[in-house]
C-alpha cells in the first residue's frame, strides 16, 4: 500500500533579507521532499512572491495578530491542526514557539525549530551565518544541501526608463535603525566615482526610505531616483541588469547579491559579518565600527576585487 504523501508546512515571516537569505534552505526542503504538500506561512507582502517561487505547493499568510484577537488565533490553530507531518520553523522567534506550545498537539507531527521540546531541536547558532542557519535546520529533517536556483526571479521586464549603464545605491534601512544608515554624503561621494565609471547611480529604495534618498540625490542631482516604484521581481530585474550594487544592511542588498551582479553591504558595528554578511558569487562587505570612516574608496576597490567595476 502506498504511503500518503507528507504534508509539510515551513514557517518563514520575513523580512525581505531573511526570505533571501530562506533560500537556498526552501531548495533543499524540496529537494529532500519531492513529493510532499509543501506549503509556506509567511507574512502578506511576501505571499505574491513566493506563490511565484518553484518550491511551494501553498502560501498561507499569518496576519500575526495579538493574542487577544480570538477568531483570529482560533483560525491559526485549526491551520496548525490540519494534518501536517513535520514542521520546519525557520523563523525561530517567540511567537513561533507560542504557536509550537499552544497549537501542536499531535505526537505524529515532528517540528524542526527552537522551540523547547522540538522534536528536532536546533544547536547553537552563534557565530554561524544566517543563510546557513537555515540550511542545518533543513539538514536536520534530512534535506540535502542544496543550491536555490534564481533564474525564475527578475527577468519580466521592470517597465523603467534607466540609462544604458548603471549601477544601484540603497542609502535606506529600517527605519527603527538609523545607525546602519551610511551618510547621504558618502553616497553621493560614491555616485560621482560611479560617474567617473560612465555609470549612472540610480538610487532605489521603498517610501520609508525617502528622506535618505532624498539627501543623496540634493548632493548629487545627476543620480536617479526609482525609490517606490519597483516590486520585488521589478528590483530583481533592475538588479540583474545592473553593473553593481551597494546599500547598507537591508533585504534588497541580499536580493542583489543573488543576482550575480557585484555586491557590496555597508556595515558598522550594528552588523556582525559573521552571522548577516550577504551571500553570493559576487558578494563582499566592507566594515568599520563607526560606519561613517567608510569611504567610497574602500567600496570602489571592493567592486573590483567582486569582478565588477
Amino acid at each position: 500500500m502506498t504511503a500518503p504523501p507528507e504534508n509539510i508546512l515551513v514557517i518563514k515571516h520575513g523580512a525581505l533579507g531573511d526570505i533571501v537569505q530562506a533560500m537556498d534552505a526552501f531548495a533543499s526542503l524540496r529537494a529532500g521532499h519531492p513529493d510532499a504538500h509543501l506549503a509556506v506561512l509567511t507574512t502578506k507582502p511576501f505571499a505574491p512572491w513566493l506563490a511565484s517561487a518553484p518550491w511551494f505547493d501553498q502560501v498561507i499568510i499569518d496576519d500575526r495578530a495579538p493574542f487577544y484577537h480570538i477568531r483570529a488565533w482560533f483560525r491559526l490553530r485549526q491551520m496548525f491542526r490540519s494534518g501536517w507531518t513535520r514542521i520546519y520553523d525557520f523563523q525561530c522567534s517567540r511567537r513561533t514557539a507560542s504557536y509550537f506550545r499552544h497549537f501542536i498537539t499531535s505526537p505524529q507531527t515532528e517540528f524542526i525549530g527552537k522551540a523547547h521540546g522540538a522534536s528536532h531541536p536546533l544547536p547553537d547558532f552563534a557565530g554561524v551565518n544566517n543563510r546557513d542557519r537555515m540550511v542545518i535546520t533543513a539538514k536536520l529533517g534530512g534535506c540535502p544541501e542544496t543550491l536555490a536556483d534564481l533564474s525564475w526571479m527578475g527577468n519580466a521586464a521592470h517597465g523603467l526608463a534607466l540609462p544604458a549603464r548603471y549601477a544601484v545605491l540603497l542609502p535606506g534601512c529600517s527605519p527603527a535603525k538609523p545607525s546602519k544608515r551610511w551618510p547621504a554624503a558618502h553616497y553621493a561621494a560614491l555616485a560621482r566615482c560611479l560617474q567617473d565609471k560612465g555609470l549612472t547611480a540610480v538610487l532605489a529604495g521603498t517610501q520609508h526610505d525617502q528622506q535618505a534618498i532624498d539627501a543623496v540625490m540634493a548632493l548629487n542631482p545627476d543620480c536617479v531616483s526609482i525609490m517606490g516604484k519597483t516590486s520585488i521581481d521589478q528590483i530583481s530585474a533592475v538588479f540583474r541588469q545592473a553593473a553593481a550594487v551597494c546599500g547598507n544592511d537591508t533585504g534588497p542588498v541580499f536580493l542583489a547579491a543573488r543576482m550575480q551582479v557585484p555586491t557590496v553591504m555597508v556595515m558598522g558595528s550594528d552588523t556582525d559579518p559573521t552571522m548577516s554578511a550577504p551571500v553570493g558569487e559576487h558578494a563582499g562587505w566592507v566594515r568599520h565600527d563607526n560606519i561613517a570612516d567608510v569611504t567610497a574608496n574602500e567600496v570602489m576597490a571592493r567592486f573590483s576585487t567582486l569582478g565588477g567595476i
